[in-house]
């Protein structure tokens, strides 16, 4: 009974917290982290990834991916980043970039190269912003604390109470905490992006349709060796294409708005 009554307690616990905060698509989020010091751990990992990793000497790609990137954030709220964004491009064949908290933007040379133009590597610079933009993480970090405590707490009781193949049980519930809560989180904060994306790249004056053009790239490029959605942090291309699909219509409204369209080149 005791058990039970510990559970219930994490779970009103997480709810009520959970409801403290919202994403920007209206959604509620669980956030235990202030800005200041997700910007501090923004700030850290950057500084690591640049002593750690070979940051690219090509001035005119750096170039181009800056003109991208600097049209992006300039559509950031202020109460997001308020200051110079910084750049680097990182040599490296990945098919990859990422956005810290703090102003910080990464980009690895694969990206560009499969990239075949601005507008499809606007849509990734787009998504990455928009996981800050949305916190997403603080979120996985603010999780990832409560269900470690929720964890502990059930593991001492069952110990406690003297349940026999306790640690099967707890096995068992790490299993079920990732595939029911960690993997579907990972998924929703990846589809949120990628609207989020849409909007910016938008605004920005870059083709929306060519985040559709980016994903089947990535699609060609991953090949079959994916694991199952329901297994993966990622929605699958075809998902996130219909989502994008669904939502295209605003983004070309936004589109044919903005003021000012882009010309970087390579």
């Amino acid at each position: 009974m005791r058990c039970t009554q510990y559970l219930c307690l994490m779970i009103i616990v997480s709810t009520l917290l959970s409801s403290c905060a919202k994403s920007p698509l209206g959604r509620n989020q669980l956030k235990l982290y202030s800005s200041s010091q997700l910007a501090g751990m923004g700030e850290q990992a950057f500084t690591s990834m640049k002593t750690e990793q070979k940051v690219s000497s090509q001035s005119v790609s750096n170039q181009y991916v800056k003109c991208i990137a600097d049209a992006i954030t300039r559509h950031v709220p202020k109460s997001v980043f308020s200051g110079e964004w910084e750049l680097v491009v990182f040599d490296s064949p990945q098919i990859n970039a990422f956005a810290l908290p703090g102003g910080k933007i990464g980009v690895y040379t694969g990206l560009i190269e499969l990239s075949q133009n601005q507008h499809q590597l606007a849509a990734v610079i787009g998504h990455e912003v928009g996981h800050v933009i949305a916190e997403h993480g603080n979120e996985r970090m603010s999780s990832s604390a409560l269900i470690g405590m929720g964890m502990e707490v059930t593991n001492q009781l069952l110990k406690a109470n003297e349940i026999s193949s306790s640690n099967m049980i707890m096995a068992g519930l790490g299993l079920g905490v990732q595939v029911g809560v960690q993997l579907p989180f990972g998924r929703t904060h990846e589809s949120e992006a990628d609207l989020i994306g849409l909007d910016l790249m938008a605004n920005a004056g870059f083709d929306p349709q060519q985040s559709i053009n980016l994903w089947q790239n990535m699609a060609k490029a991953s090949g079959d060796n994916r694991q199952p959605e329901l297994l993966s942090t990622h929605p699958l291309p075809a998902t996130r294409i219909k989502n994008l699909v669904q939502n295209m219509p605003k983004a070309m409204e936004q589109y044919r708005m903005a003021k000012n369209k882009p010309e970087c080149t390579i």
